[in-house]
């Protein structure tokens, strides 16, 4: 039986680690796509490098987009690579939008001139809803972006159905809700917290500094999404997809699991610092994945609280290695 062949830009970050272990799993022979720099970090793919085959290409060339297609010859494309942090996208807008919004289609450009039997998942973001038109968002929900990252997702989430449409690709789009795991980057609020709580239950910190504690979000584990990544791909016909939990929570609540777990108040140690807050806030992001649930299937296993006690339970862990050190608890 002949395997089939994944290519994944963006596989050295979160998501990008976890889908290549689930395909892997799966028995796909798996490609990750990654930019010629100085600066990549391996970390995060290093237990499953040496079975998986990288290559060089760069969403902001279409040549090397081209001739990576026509060398790895992948039935599946999964689009993750983007400047996906959204504080960023403020200070690097028109970076932002070439990589996350125009780099779609280069990619999309370069399925139609290699091959258009390639299956595309491009991956799109709740941050596209913003300022909500309606609770909970759907695939129907209009989208009002309020970030550059935001509008640049909605610009690769657009061009993916036109290309559908015009040139019939199979081409999907999956509008991930925040979607969080050990693997998440310090810069996240979400890691941010769990590293800070692991730091002050060693000893190491005192104090966290945050934003806006009432902004709501929809979070899920990364390692269930990147499933339902997989699954848009497998079905008869092309469509798009919100995945979430359907629950939110806010900051603040992450704060209290998260302080909760090593048996700590998170009043004590929160502290908010105007420089964290955002020019133009999203206040609630809350899934409907009943589409998800109904035609392909999905559901998360993982938990808001089971998510947030295992990135704490990861950071303490990793930081006790760093410092052979030991928590501490309250009172």
């Amino acid at each position: 039986m002949v395997k089939r062949r994944a290519l994944i830009t963006g596989i050295t970050g979160q998501d990008g680690s976890y889908l290549a272990e689930f395909l892997l799993s799966k028995g796909y022979e798996v490609i990750g796509m990654v930019r010629r720099t100085s600066t990549v970090n391996f970390a995060r793919i290093q237990h499953i490098q040496d079975q998986v085959a990288l290559v060089s290409g760069d969403l902001l060339d279409q040549g090397s987009l081209i001739s990576t297609l026509r060398e790895a010859h992948p039935q599946e494309i999964y689009n993750l690579a983007a400047q996906s942090f959204v504080p960023t996208s403020w200070k690097q807008p028109v970076f932002t939008g070439d990589v996350t919004g125009l780099g779609v289609t280069r990619m999309l450009e370069a399925i139609r001139a290699v091959d258009p039997d390639i299956r595309f998942y491009q991956a799109s973001s709740s941050e596209m809803f913003g300022k909500v038109r309606e609770v909970p968002q759907t695939e129907q929900t209009p989208f009002y972006p309020r970030s550059p990252y935001g509008i640049a997702k909605v610009y690769g989430h657009w061009i993916t159905v036109n290309y559908r449409e015009s040139y019939d690709l199979f081409a999907c789009s999956g509008i991930l809700f925040n979607h969080e795991s050990p693997r998440r980057g310090l810069e996240f609020v979400t890691r941010k917290i769990t590293h800070h709580v692991a730091r002050i239950s060693l000893g190491l910190a005192e104090r966290v500094a945050l934003g806006n504690l009432d902004a709501k979000r929809d979070w899920g584990y990364a390692g269930d999404y990147v499933r339902a990544m997989w699954l848009m791909l497998q079905q008869d016909q092309p469509d798009d997809y919100v995945v979430g939990t359907g629950t939110t929570h806010s900051v603040q609540e992450l704060c209290e699991v998260a302080f909760s777990a090593v048996g700590l108040n998170w009043r004590d140690h929160v502290i908010q610092d105007p420089r964290f807050m955002r020019p133009a806030e999203v206040d609630l992001l809350v899934s409907d994945p009943k589409k998800a649930q109904t035609v392909l299937g999905w559901t998360p296993d993982v938990d808001f609280k089971s998510l947030i006690e295992m990135m704490v339970s990861a950071d303490i862990k990793q930081l006790q290695d760093e410092h052979q050190l030991h928590p501490r608890t309250g009172e």
